[in-house]
């Protein structure tokens, strides 16, 4: 198990000096920021971003994320263009030496949350989602904005997207995945990229829009879409978690003995309510998931990938970009190394 940080480029408040001295912290996760959706990730960029990773003791492994261009989600034209691009920068990642890429299918937003800052008993801040606040938000005003969406967008562009994925079903957006995955993977194969979808966050369908990659039988449905060791999955226990149909130590199981986890998100979630939950800290007895059955789920099949804690609370003051602050997630980090190690001397 590589035990890795989400960071956010120099635009980040954390350093990575202060990442590296998280104990156990082998490197970090990242992405181009400054590309448009679509576009080919130039050499340089990747280079520069993975020479600062590098330059501080860590490595640099994983992208989180390339984004996949609406147009190939809809199905439009133009996807062709989009997915030759999208190999591109596989193969320019390939180049740096990256091993896995995190991206997702979700139509238009990435995860959605009700309040960025609720206030827990501690008194400290987390990201929650709460189903009736969510169904009376209209993101066509441009009322909502979440950190990690594609904020450039108008509001007539927003309302016109909103309103061409009206004619997008369930079964469409399985279609135009499949599309894409079949040209994809056959790069992936080629440089050795692992291919790594994340869950749809929260997994039901948010203002109308279809999301498929929500449960055991849809995630059983897209490995198989394309049969490779370069499709697979971003097992994310936060946003599957959420759902009580959801087991994550048997999805752990199910498709971890198949190898077909390339990257781990493993966090805690406290469901309060019908489709509503609260970001809790990590620890088991904090929300609603078992931390340790997770993780021994994790060491059963053998598991030595890539494992990241994720969203975490704002503690101790910090501000920052909701859900992403160092502290919180610092402490999930040696929370989850201190179970694995338990789990090695518990076995010897």
């Amino acid at each position: 198990m590589k035990m890795t940080f989400r960071w956010y480029g120099v635009d980040d408040k954390i350093p990575l000096e202060y990442i590296r001295q998280i104990p156990g912290m082998t490197g970090v996760v990242s992405a181009i920021y400054d590309v448009p959706v679509g576009e080919v990730w130039p050499m340089d960029k990747i280079l520069a971003l993975k020479g600062k990773v590098e330059s501080q003791g860590l490595e640099l492994e994983v992208i989180e994320s390339v984004p996949v261009h609406e147009d190939i989600k809809m199905g439009l034209p133009s996807r062709d263009k989009y997915i030759a691009n999208y190999c591109e920068t596989l193969r320019n990642l390939a180049q740096a030496g990256i091993k896995v890429v995190c991206y997702n299918f979700m139509p238009v937003f990435d995860w959605t949350r009700s309040q960025l800052d609720y206030v827990l008993p501690d008194r400290s801040t987390a990201l929650i989602y709460n189903e009736d606040v969510v169904l009376k938000m209209n993101p066509a005003t441009g009322d909502l904005k979440l950190p990690g969406w594609d904020t450039s967008y108008t509001q007539e562009g927003m309302k016109a997207l909103l309103e061409a994925y009206q004619l997008i079903t369930e079964e469409t957006l399985w279609d135009n995945l499949h599309y894409f995955l079949k040209k994809v993977i056959k790069t992936a194969e080629e440089v050795k990229i692992k291919m790594a979808i994340h869950p749809d966050d929260p997994p039901w369908s948010i203002f109308g829009l279809p999301r498929i990659i929500t449960n055991k039988q849809n995630l059983e449905r897209f490995v198989n879409l394309v049969d490779s060791p370069y499709n697979g999955l971003t097992l994310c226990s936060g946003s599957l978690g959420v759902s009580p149909d959801n087991n994550v130590p048997e999805l752990i199981r199910h498709f971890g003995s198949k190898g077909k986890i390339h990257f781990a998100h493993v966090r805690n979630v406290k469901i309060t309510g019908p489709k509503c939950f609260e970001e809790s800290a990590h620890r088991s007895a904090e929300g609603s998931l078992d931390m340790y059955e997770i993780m021994k789920a994790y060491y059963d099949v053998g598991f030595t990938g890539y494992v990241r804690p994720d969203h975490g609370r704002m503690i101790w003051g910090e501000t920052g970009r909701p859900g992403y602050g160092l502290y919180d997630r610092a402490l999930g980090a040696e929370y989850l190394i201190g179970l694995w190690e338990a789990l090695e001397k518990g076995r010897k």
